[in-house]
């Protein structure tokens, strides 16, 4: 299982710890400080992530998930020092609104899973976060500040994480390349296009998201942002009205 994961050296403090045998094809990022270090989201859960953060960092690691979504907090279970959305934290003590047996599904759909990785063993990470955020928050790492933006829309505790004196944005579920999910009941499409608004309003120099391709630039959010506004203005900003193609990216509404 060492060759799970793919990790990429984003800066001399930065990395992106990523699950391309899957098809979700997930990145968790490190971001070390001189005092500790921050893990965003702890990825799918089916390698031991721990062993390759502790390669990365000598420093306590807090974890700290842009949503409580089983593919953001798979490696959970190895960081009990670990922050929360408040309006996820039922979703972290059994009212997860999709039943294990659908989410073992999309562990095992499309994906190399390591020959000692057993689907019956999968369990969805349940636990009580250190601390509990609401958005605006500043965590301090030593030498880096990392500030907690909320960005309800793909989830209802989904969160932003910026880091302005370097201009890095990690955006999790609300931008990536592809396929954006905007169509579960616990989805709003409306709040999404307000999430958007909100972070194509800052000075952003690199884009890290949470899926598929890492090639992405910040003018993306701009895109975004304009195509949410097109379907709002058109009506068609609600569940069910279908999935919508701008090119590099699309929609499912």
């Amino acid at each position: 299982m060492d060759n799970w994961f793919t990790i990429d050296t984003l800066d001399e403090n930065t990395y992106a710890i990523s699950e391309y045998k899957h098809w979700e094809e997930t990145h968790c990022y490190l971001l070390n400080g001189t005092k500790r270090s921050l893990l965003i989201d702890t990825g799918l859960g089916i390698s031991n992530i721990s062993k390759v953060i502790s390669k990365l960092t000598d420093k306590p690691v807090t974890a700290i998930a842009t949503h409580i979504h089983w593919d953001h907090i798979g490696g959970h279970k190895y960081y009990p020092d670990f922050y929360a959305h408040k309006a996820e934290l039922d979703w972290l003590c059994g009212s997860f609104p999709q039943p294990l047996e659908m989410i073992k599904n999309y562990v095992v759909d499309r994906c190399e899973l390591p020959k000692d990785f057993n689907i019956n063993d999968y369990r969805l990470f349940q636990g009580k976060p250190t601390k509990v955020l609401y958005g605006g928050e500043h965590i301090g790492l030593g030498g880096r500040n990392i500030e907690v933006i909320h960005t309800p829309g793909h989830a209802p505790g989904h969160m932003c994480f910026w880091e302005k004196e370097r201009g890095y944005l990690f955006t999790g579920d609300l931008v990536y390349k592809d396929t954006l999910t905007a169509w579960f009941p616990s989805t709003n499409p409306v709040a999404y296009l307000k999430s958007l608004e909100i972070i194509s309003a800052l000075p952003v120099k690199r884009v890290f998201p949470a899926h598929h391709s890492l090639n992405i630039q910040p003018e993306i959010i701009t895109r975004m942002r304009d195509g949410f506004r097109q379907l709002k203005a058109e009506g068609k900003l609600h569940h069910g009205s279908g999935t919508f193609n701008f090119g590099d990216w699309s929609v499912q509404l």
